[in-house]
């Protein structure tokens, strides 16, 4: 067992940069848990035997121990635990919490390490803030509305959308990019409608040059993700429904590094040959709050 350069690669900056702001904006946020001391000690008694049962499974040497170590202390110096939990714990923690509500709504993903709240607030029919450069990509029409379960419009329900531009960064987490790109707060009309034009992302790869790149490449795995959108859906007494929407047909939506893909949550874009755009239309019904 080996992570690559664990010792002296220092990486390109991208990964340290990206992963040190994804890192001080969740320090910044405002987190508490109400678990008990029970509840805590069981999980920690859990995890702490589950560790155990997996070492002895594979009689885990000193060496190995010692570089998990190192690549551990690696993962906080560039600031890339929310990327790595992210990419390899966050599903799991998603679909426990719809599971266990026994939601009906639509459902949710991920929510990654690149959000950012308080976008620029948009009305219901909208272009999102981008670039001349973006501008020239795959322009998309993404239209639909957010209604409650039994298919009633919400009206003022907001939709926070962001995504990737065409080369795969992110606004406010690459350098040279406007703060509020690719960013934006739709707020639905009386019907609970939206129709937002952006641009069609494309599949990129996760930052792949620090400790996360280093440990997909020690078991031969790959860093990419498929192209999609990621939204934030809320009205005044329902359930906040964070997810992640993909195109049907796009590389790796079948083996998604962050393993994040249903197939609920794919879309279909047709390309309307007048314009040249590509239109796709998805609702999101949600579910009465708890």
């Amino acid at each position: 067992m080996s992570f690559e350069n664990l010792s002296t690669a220092q990486g390109d900056p991208t990964a340290h940069t990206s992963g040190n702001t994804a890192t001080e904006k969740f320090k910044g946020e405002s987190i508490k848990s109400d678990t008990s001391k029970e509840r805590a000690g069981a999980i920690y008694t859990d995890l702490l035997a589950a560790i155990a049962e997996v070492a002895h499974k594979h009689q885990v040497t000193y060496d190995e121990y010692r570089v998990l170590k190192n690549w551990m202390i690696q993962v906080g110096e560039y600031g890339e635990w929310p990327l790595w939990l992210d990419v390899f714990v966050e599903h799991e923690i998603e679909k426990i919490n719809y599971d266990r509500h026994h939601y009906t709504g639509t459902k949710g993903s991920i929510e990654g390490p690149y959000y950012v709240e308080n976008a620029p607030e948009l009305s219901w029919k909208c272009e999102m803030p981008m670039r001349d450069q973006d501008k020239a990509a795959q322009p998309l029409i993404f239209k639909g509305q957010v209604t409650d379960v039994d298919g009633k419009g919400l009206a003022g329900a907001t939709i926070e959308l962001w995504h990737a531009d065409e080369e795969g960064f992110y606004s406010q987490f690459a350098p040279g990019i406007p703060e509020w790109n690719l960013r934006g707060t739709i707020v639905t009309n009386d019907n609970g409608e939206y129709e937002i034009k952006t641009l069609q992302p494309a599949p990129y790869q996760i930052p792949a040059d620090g400790p996360t790149g280093w440990f997909i490449d020690s078991y031969g795995g790959h860093p990419w993700r498929p192209a999609h959108l990621h939204l934030k859906v809320k009205s005044p007494g329902y359930r906040e429904i964070t997810t992640q929407l993909y195109f049907q047909g796009g590389e790796w939506t079948e083996n998604d590094v962050a393993t994040a893909v249903k197939p609920e949550l794919l879309l279909d874009p047709k390309n309307d040959p007048e314009t040249g755009y590509n239109v796709v239309e998805y609702g999101f019904a949600l579910d009465k709050e708890d």
